[in-house]
C-alpha cells in the first residue's frame, strides 16, 4: 500500500495521539496526552494511506540555536518495516536543514535505524539539560535505557 508524508494537519491531531498512546503503551515512548499533540501540531509529520489514515508520524522540536529532537516517532503496528519510519526521519532532518539547525539527536529505541540514516551513538551527558524536564515525567526516569543518537548536518 502506498503512503505520503506530510505536515500534520490540526485535524489528524487525534490520530497521531492514538498511534502514540499505543506506542507509549508499550513503553517504545513516553505518552503525550492529547494537548500536548494540539500544542505542537506545527511540529509534526504524518504518513497516510491511500484513503487518507495516519499510520505513522514524528515531530521535531527544537530545543536550543543548534539543536533539535526527533520525537514521538511511532508507525502503526501492521504498517512496519515498509520504510515509513526511515522516511518520518528524513523529512524531519530536511526540515531541521531549512532551519539551518546543526545537529538533531532522538532518544530511541530503535537505535539501529537511526544508525543506517547516518546518526551515531552518543552519550547522554551532551544533551542539554532542558531535555530532562520532559524525562521526569517517565517511570524509568532517572534510569533511562533508550539510547542517545544525534546526527551533525552542518
Amino acid at each position: 500500500m502506498a503512503y505520503k508524508i506530510q505536515k500534520a494537519e490540526l485535524s489528524q491531531a487525534k490520530e497521531i495521539h492514538l498511534l502514540v498512546k499505543d506506542a507509549a503503551s508499550k513503553d517504545l515512548m513516553l505518552p503525550r496526552a492529547l494537548g500536548e499533540i494540539y500544542e505542537s501540531i506545527r511540529d509534526f509529520f504524518v504518513a497516510i494511506d491511500e484513503s487518507g489514515v495516519v499510520i505513522g508520524c514524528s515531530a521535531l522540536q527544537i530545543t536550543w540555536d543548534n539543536l533539535a529532537e526527533i520525537r514521538s516517532l511511532a508507525v502503526a503496528k501492521n504498517e512496519m518495516k515498509k520504510g515509513i519510519g526511515k522516511a518520518l526521519i528524513k523529512c524531519c532532518l530536511e526540515d531541521a536543514k531549512k532551519m539551518k539547525i546543526k545537529r538533531v539527536f532522538a532518544l530511541t529505541y530503535v537505535t539501529e535505524l537511526f544508525i543506517k540514516m547516518g546518526f551515531e551513538e552518543i552519550s547522554k551527558d551532551e544533551l542539554p539539560h532542558k531535555v530532562w524536564t520532559v524525562c521526569i515525567k517517565c517511570h524509568k526516569f532517572p534510569d533511562c535505557d533508550e539510547q542517545a543518537v544525534a546526527i551533525n548536518l552542518f
